[in-house]
């Protein structure tokens, strides 16, 4: 496909400043052909379209099956509670709302309705990524220890009446072993196609053994395939891992090959300024996930420890955007409002959140020699075209810039147009490739039809014995038992 696009495009030069002109740009399924000045006058913004740097791809919001929002601890334990529907609708939705808050690239991090059917979930997502035609980067999630709680959980079934702690006591593990999920990355990567590729998804260091980190780090070096982890996402996680490292974790994730420009980290709310020197070092990126770590009582990034340090970052909804929705232009002005800095003080610069938001987003993605989120020639032809006429209504000629007025004021609804690869992917603000309002409804039908699993007592007092765990310190006592050596090949 190719087209030639009008309006104001969104330019970045030399000095790293974005600014808006008026121009045509062609392209074509091969990328960027050429952006010429001219005198159009419509009410058009033309910029690189968006990046997710990591997310769920739930089709079903999670306060919709009521797992409220709540201390990330605390709300895991409702995640269960999802009602079993098509994995392929669960993602495609998902990725549908993406697309139509202008969102061409993501990081899906799978969390899987079923371990034992994961191998048939991905090959449903990678339809899905093709269908609604997002490039979508699928972690494989890889787990293994601390199932209950990241230190000893005697302490939280203490907490427990008897039935209930007997009954997780005695609860199988879930699943296939740790090494059965990481032999399912390459079963995974027989799905790969050009919009979707397959990464390690160890799921966080307090979830995955030593020596399944260790090969992850081995299998990522030989194959070059990127890993994703959540890291730090909370003062519970960095706590238990000063316990647990008493050398420093990343300091251990170093020594063992982890940490390198191939490697993307999830949330990072409480990495030390020796993390982030580290993390810069080897060229790691960050998402950062705003209004996630709001609205499950993490903290806020510390976004002037990264620019201190030099640590490249990208913005990602987690699937968990403030207003429950998918709006990463919204997401823009979360990020902004609460990183810019108090007062006179000047930490995050525009220029930078749109580098973030718009590059390195990618960057943690697919990686550090994408070409991708600026209009330059031969860049891919991933475009999100804007109508401004919402948001320019009222402003006075020559009184704002369109660059601020569009963070200022940008939503999903204002999105005409995206072009992934040259190919529309929505047009006049509904995906091409989805009926986005009739698969929702189809969901949402299999999801009743399911049966809800409302909050019980067992639900609410399990929340509460995890909260009191946390709040006294148990998770600093780790389990009698040593983790996992090597495992037997």
């Amino acid at each position: 496909m190719s087209g030639v696009l009008s309006g104001r495009y969104l330019a970045r030069d030399d000095a790293g400043r974005w600014q808006a002109a008026p121009g045509r740009l062609s392209f074509n399924e091969g990328g960027v052909r050429a952006v010429t000045p001219s005198d159009d006058a419509s009410r058009t913004l033309i910029l690189p379209a968006l990046s997710n740097a990591h997310d769920h791809g739930r089709g079903m919001r999670t306060t919709a099956f009521g797992a409220g929002d709540d201390a990330l601890e605390v709300w895991i334990a409702a995640l269960g509670r999802e009602p079993a529907t098509d994995p392929y609708l669960r993602a495609a939705v998902a990725f549908a709302r993406m697309a139509e808050a202008g969102i061409a690239t993501l990081n899906h991090c799978h969390n899987s309705a079923d371990p034992a059917r994961l191998v048939q979930e991905a090959e449903a997502v990678s339809r899905a990524a093709r269908d609604v035609g997002l490039r979508v980067a699928f972690a494989v999630p890889v787990t293994g220890r601390n199932p209950l709680t990241y230190g000893d959980p005697a302490p939280l079934l203490d907490r427990l009446p008897g039935p209930q702690a007997e009954a997780l006591r005695a609860r199988p593990a879930r699943g296939p072993s740790a090494m059965d999920q990481l032999a399912m990355v390459e079963e995974v990567a027989a799905f790969e196609h050009e919009l979707f590729q397959v990464q390690y998804g160890p799921v966080g260091p307090q979830w995955v053994e030593d020596a399944i980190l260790e090969r992850i780090a081995e299998g990522s070096a030989l194959s070059g395939r990127r890993v994703h982890m959540h890291l730090f996402e909370t003062t519970y996680q960095k706590e238990w891992a000063e316990a647990a490292y008493p050398g420093g974790l990343l300091t251990h994730l170093d020594a063992i090959g982890l940490l390198s420009e191939r490697l993307t980290v999830a949330h990072g709310v409480h990495l030390d300024d020796a993390d982030c020197a580290l993390l810069a070092e080897r060229g790691v990126h960050v998402s950062v996930n705003t209004s996630s770590n709001l609205r499950l009582r993490s903290g806020l990034p510390p976004i002037a420890r990264f620019l201190r340090h030099g640590v490249r970052f990208g913005l990602g909804l987690d699937g968990m955007a403030f207003d429950d929705d998918e709006d990463a232009l919204r997401e823009l002005r979360v990020a902004w409002r609460l990183a810019r800095g108090w007062g006179a003080e000047d930490v995050l610069s525009l220029d930078r959140l749109l580098d973030a938001a718009l590059i390195d987003g990618r960057r943690a993605i697919l990686g550090p020699s994408d070409k991708g989120g600026v209009l330059d020639p031969g860049a891919p032809a991933d475009l999100l075209v804007l109508d401004t006429a919402r948001m320019t209504a009222d402003v006075l000629d020559g009184c704002a810039d369109l660059v601020e007025l569009t963070v200022a004021r940008a939503r999903a609804e204002d999105v005409r147009s995206l072009f992934v690869g040259g190919r529309e992917v929505v047009a006049n603000g509904r995906a091409t490739g989805l009926d986005r309002p009739a698969a929702e409804a189809e969901l949402m039908a299999q999801a009743r039809a399911a049966g809800a699993m409302p909050p019980d007592d067992d639900l609410r007092a399990l929340q509460a014995a995890l909260a009191d765990y946390y709040r006294c310190g148990c998770h600093r006592h780790l389990p009698q038992t040593e983790p996992a050596k090597e495992p037997a090949t």
